[in-house]
């Protein structure tokens, strides 16, 4: 396999998205740190991943604590970035600046912290992958900030896939995922909105986690793919529902 033998860190990998893409990588043969901001979500995590793995508590908005991790970890050669806050749309009028500000400290400024202080270390062949949504193509009412943060990361993606060349830099651009982060939303809402924006999809379905894990695997594993946003959404962004 591709993966075997292969050091690789999955920043957001205690949960969704992020920790099946570390269960995916490791039955590739992977050797998989995951780093999350909940340290009982990563022990609970390790709990459920092969023995070959470990992990971290990363605060991703401290610097210093990033550059540790990469530090310990050493030599790598894959990044997977999925950390994210909850969003919550709102009307940007009614948003205080200073919270406009934070929308971005996560997903936009932790890929570019992760990627500042992983590239050094990552070896020939290796890459990072971003994740990122189809919000920054197919905006909801009250979400122009999480679409200016997703645009912002495939921008990134783009020009480091240049400055960093040849490691390889790509991003999931993902649509609805059925991920721990819906379940501050109480039943039976939460299956009313699945079944909604299922019905807005070509495949008539969300996705789930394993979906965008596949595409994560693709993306580390194809070495003739760099600067691309790989978009894993069921269709969605080509209805008009």
């Amino acid at each position: 396999m591709a993966l075997t033998g292969q050091r690789i860190v999955v920043i957001g990998g205690s949960s969704g998205m992020g920790l099946a893409t570390a269960h995916a990588a490791a039955s590739a043969g992977a050797i998989v740190t995951i780093a999350s901001s909940s340290g009982e979500r990563v022990a609970a995590a390790l709990a459920e991943l092969p023995g070959t793995c470990d992990g971290a508590e990363l605060d991703i908005r401290d610097e210093a604590a990033v550059a540790d991790l990469f530090a310990r970890v050493g030599e790598l050669d894959h990044v997977v970035f999925t950390a994210g806050d909850r969003f919550t749309p709102r009307p940007l009028g009614e948003i205080p600046l200073e919270d406009a500000r934070h929308t971005f400290d996560v997903r936009f400024w932790g890929s570019v912290t992760a990627a500042k202080y992983a590239a050094a270390r990552i070896r020939p062949g290796g890459s990072i992958v971003f994740t990122t949504g189809t919000v920054g193509v197919r905006p909801a009412p009250g979400a122009a900030l999480a679409a200016a943060g997703a645009g912002a990361i495939e921008g990134l993606t783009r020009g480091l896939a240049v400055d960093l060349a040849p490691i390889r830099v790509n991003a999931v651009r993902s649509g609805a995922v059925r991920t721990p982060m819906w379940d501050a939303v109480p039943e039976p809402a939460r299956e009313g909105i699945f079944d909604t924006l299922a019905g807005r999809a070509l495949t008539g379905a969300i996705g789930e986690p394993e979906q965008i894990a596949a595409a994560h695997l693709y993306l580390m594993e194809n070495q003739f793919v760099t600067g691309t946003v790989t978009t894993v959404d069921g269709g969605f962004v080509l209805t008009g529902k």
